[in-house]
C-alpha cells in the first residue's frame, strides 16, 4: 500500500522558515512531500534562455533541497505543465491534501482553481493561505466593502488593522521532522529545460539595518548604497514579509510604506484583473501612442542622449535591477517624452528585471503614464536634467553606468525636452477631453 502524504507545493514561498502553508502541511499529522513544478506555461514564453530568474530560482531551490537532504528528505522537483504533473503524482503516492500559498496574478489564480477542482474531483482537498501579504483581498476595504483605489486612505487603514491584528509567525522550521524521507532526488537541471545557468550576482537576503534606518534620506540617490535590494527575495519569498513588516514598523515608515505600496498594487491587480491589457483609468485607452522602432532601440540600450535615463537601462540590462527613482524617470521619459505605450515599456522590464512582479510593474508604469490608480497627472513630467542633478549631483551612478557621457562619443538626445512634454501634455489633453 502506498504511504499516505500530504503535498507543500513551494510557489512564490521558496523558504522553510515562517512559512504559513508549510506549517499547515506539517501540523496535518501526515508525513510533507515538498513539491516545485519548473511550469511549462511560463517557462516557454521566456525570451531569454539566460534567464536570471531561472537560475536564482534553481539555486534557491538547490539550497532548501540541501537543507532538506540533512533530515532524510527533499523537494520533489518537476518539469512540465501543472495539470500533467498532478495526474502523474496522484498515480504514485495516495495523496490527503495539498498546501501551498496564494498567488494572486491571474495566471496563477486561474491555474490553482484549475488545479483545486481536478484534485476535488479526486477526493483530495486544496488548502491555499494567505502568506506573500500581511492582508489581501478584501480585508482592506471602504466602509461600503469597495476596494481602496487611492493610496493614502490604503495606507492608513492598513495601519489600523496592523494596530489591532498583531503579526503572527508560522515556527515551521521547528517541524522539520515531519517531512517525509525520499531517496536523494535529483531535480531537472536547467539545461533539459531549455536554460543556461546565470551567473549574475545576486543581491543577499541578510537583511540591512543600518540601511533601513537611513532610507528616508538616502533612497532617492542611486549613487549611493541607500535602498536593501531585498525585492527578489520579497518576490520570490525568500524572506517573509512578517519579518520585514516587523522591522520596518521599527526601524523606518518609510521604508515600511514601500511594502504597504506592494500590497496595494497587489490589491488593485487582485480586483481589477484588466489592468494587465488595460488601463486601469479606461479613458487612457484612448491616448494615440506613437510607436517609433529607432527611439525604442535608444530606450532599450540605454543611449538616448539623457545620462539618468540610459545609466537606468544600462543598468537594468547588465544587472537585472534597476534604482526606484531611475525606474520612475525612465518610464516617465518612455511614456510622456517619447509617447510610447506604456505596454511595450512594462514588457521590457518584465523580460529583464530580476525581482519582476506582476502588481508592482503594472502599477508602476501605469502611474508613470499617468494612466493608472493615484497615478502621477499628465501634466506632470520629469525632466531628466533636472532628475540627475537634483539625485545623482556627483554623477556617481552616470559615471558608473554612462562613462562616455561627456565626451563626444556620447549621442546627442532623440529629442528636446521642451518640445517633447509640449507634444505630450497636448496629446494626453486631446485625448482626454475627446473621451469625456
Amino acid at each position: 500500500m502506498k504511504e499516505e502524504i500530504v503535498i507543500h507545493w513551494f510557489r512564490r514561498d521558496l523558504r522553510l522558515i515562517d512559512n504559513v502553508a508549510l506549517y499547515h502541511a506539517l501540523t496535518s499529522g501526515y508525513k510533507v512531500l515538498p513539491l516545485f513544478i519548473f511550469d511549462k506555461n511560463i517557462l516557454d514564453l521566456l525570451q531569454d534562455k539566460e534567464d536570471r530568474r531561472v537560475s536564482f530560482i534553481y539555486s534557491t531551490l538547490e539550497k532548501l533541497n540541501a537543507q532538506l537532504q540533512k533530515q532524510g528528505s527533499g523537494i520533489w522537483g518537476e518539469y512540465g505543465f501543472p495539470d500533467l504533473v498532478w495526474e502523474k503524482l496522484i498515480k504514485i503516492f495516495t495523496i490527503k491534501a495539498v498546501y501551498t500559498n496564494h498567488d494572486y496574478e491571474p495566471y496563477a489564480r486561474n491555474r490553482d482553481e484549475s488545479i483545486q477542482d481536478f484534485l476535488h474531483e479526486k477526493g483530495i482537498p486544496f488548502h491555499s493561505f494567505k502568506d506573500q501579504v500581511i492582508f489581501e483581498k478584501q480585508e482592506i476595504v471602504k466602509a461600503d466593502g469597495s476596494p481602496y483605489t487611492v493610496f493614502t486612505p490604503y495606507k492608513n487603514k492598513w495601519m489600523a488593522q496592523l494596530q489591532a491584528f498583531p503579526i503572527s509567525t508560522y515556527p515551521s522550521e521547528s517541524l522539520k521532522a515531519n517531512f517525509l524521507s525520499i531517496p536523494s532526488m535529483s531535480f531537472p537541471t536547467l539545461e533539459e529545460m531549455g536554460f543556461i545557468p546565470n551567473q549574475d550576482t545576486v543581491p543577499g537576503d541578510n537583511i540591512p539595518v543600518e540601511i533601513i534606518q537611513k532610507y528616508a534620506e538616502q533612497r532617492d540617490f542611486p549613487g549611493i548604497s541607500g535602498t536593501t535590494r531585498l525585492s527578489v527575495h520579497l518576490r520570490f519569498g525568500t524572506l517573509s514579509i512578517r519579518q520585514l513588516v516587523g522591522i520596518g514598523k521599527e526601524y523606518c515608515q518609510t521604508w515600511l510604506n514601500e511594502l504597504i505600496w506592494r500590497e496595494f498594487y497587489m490589491m488593485i491587480l487582485w480586483w481589477f484583473p484588466r489592468v494587465t491589457e488595460h488601463a486601469f483609468k479606461p479613458a487612457y485607452d484612448r491616448i494615440p501612442w506613437k510607436f517609433n522602432p529607432d527611439h525604442l532601440k535608444a530606450w532599450q540600450e540605454g543611449k538616448t542622449g539623457y545620462p539618468l535615463v540610459d545609466a537606468g537601462m544600462r543598468e537594468l540590462k547588465a544587472t537585472g535591477f534597476m534604482h526606484n527613482r531611475v525606474r520612475m524617470v525612465v518610464a516617465s521619459f518612455f511614456t510622456k517624452h517619447l509617447l510610447m505605450d506604456w505596454r511595450i515599456g512594462e514588457a521590457w522590464f518584465a523580460r529583464h528585471l530580476l525581482d519582476f512582479d506582476l502588481a508592482a510593474n503594472n502599477g508602476g508604469w501605469q502611474w508613470a503614464a499617468s494612466s493608472g490608480c493615484d497615478a502621477v497627472p499628465y501634466f506632470r513630467i520629469f525632466n531628466p536634467r533636472l532628475q540627475a542633478e537634483r539625485f545623482d549631483p556627483q554623477n556617481a551612478y552616470i559615471q558608473k553606468w554612462v562613462p562616455e557621457w561627456n565626451t563626444p562619443d556620447y549621442p546627442k538626445p532623440i529629442v528636446t525636452h521642451e518640445v517633447a512634454t509640449r507634444l505630450a501634455i497636448e496629446t494626453f489633453k486631446s485625448a482626454l477631453s475627446s473621451s469625456s
